[in-house]
């Protein structure tokens, strides 16, 4: 690939692409960020400066992702839509730069329900550490090589993941949901998800966390019902990436009845 398009959300995947893309390729090769309702601010601020810490070529584009049914609708296959809406606004961009776009999938992801890869083969996006045969342990430990700030980033994924499926996609829920995960991350939890269900809000933290959780009740019941909860609630079981797929059809199944109580959709989500 002589010139290329990567699409660099700022987690450590797509930033380790990004950086060697242009260390190979210098300035035949550009950054994008995409930047829609379901992307954190922070995580904004992030990519920026790891684009002016290592020089890249970069720049931020909107997508439109509410403007698509499809994507608003929230099933199964809400990430096929979001992914499409990045694609198709990175083609024009990768064809003024006669380039092709790249994305930061690795080996792990082909294992995980995600249908955005399907958007991508159609479009002939290309993934190079996939193909390389790069895990998640390959990807840190040449991201720290590299010194990369990124290298140990919790594992993230977009706002719109923490609403179950049949549960339509708002610009409201998106902001609820990223000022209670800006606040409690404003707590000292670096890792964690806040799972929406109407009037009450599920935490995710890793095990280690829960008592820290537990220690700082006051603050963080104030933080969500500041951000619009009426019931924070905090999930035992822990963190677990991927978990809400669990009730995808074929996957394990969940509780019929998830936290918020009776008529709740069953909470499920496509890659975080």
């Amino acid at each position: 690939m002589r010139r290329v398009v990567v699409a660099c959300s700022g987690g450590v995947d797509s930033s380790l692409l990004a950086v060697v893309a242009h260390q190979e390729l210098g300035p035949s090769a550009l950054a994008v960020t995409a930047v829609s309702p379901a992307l954190p601010l922070e995580e904004l601020a992030q990519v920026e400066a790891l684009a002016a810490a290592h020089g890249l070529r970069w720049r931020a584009v909107p997508t439109r992702e509410l403007e698509r049914p499809g994507y608003v609708a929230n099933t199964g296959e809400r990430c096929y839509h979001c992914r499409s809406e990045l694609f198709d606004v990175l083609a024009p961009i990768a064809a003024q730069e006669g380039a092709v776009v790249a994305v930061g999938t690795i080996v792990d992801d082909l294992s995980d329900h995600r249908p955005g890869l399907r958007a991508a083969a159609e479009r002939g996006v290309r993934t190079p550490l996939a193909d390389a045969g790069f895990i998640k342990a390959d990807v840190r430990e040449a991201a720290r090589a590299l010194g990369l700030s990124v290298w140990d980033k919790p594992a993230a994924a977009c706002l719109a993941s923490r609403i179950p499926y049949g549960t339509p996609v708002t610009l409201g829920i998106l902001d609820r949901v990223g000022r209670a995960e800006a606040a409690l991350h404003a707590l000292g939890f670096a890792e964690l998800r806040v799972r929406h269900y109407g009037d009450a809000a599920r935490i995710e933290v890793p095990l280690s966390d829960l008592a820290r959780v537990l220690e700082a009740r006051p603050a963080v019941v104030e933080a969500l019902q500041a951000a619009g909860y009426r019931y924070v609630t905090l999930d035992l079981e822990g963190l677990r990436s991927g978990n809400l797929n669990a009730a995808l059809p074929g996957g394990p199944g969940l509780s019929p009845e998830p936290p918020g109580g009776p008529g709740v959709s069953p909470d499920m989500e496509a890659s975080s």
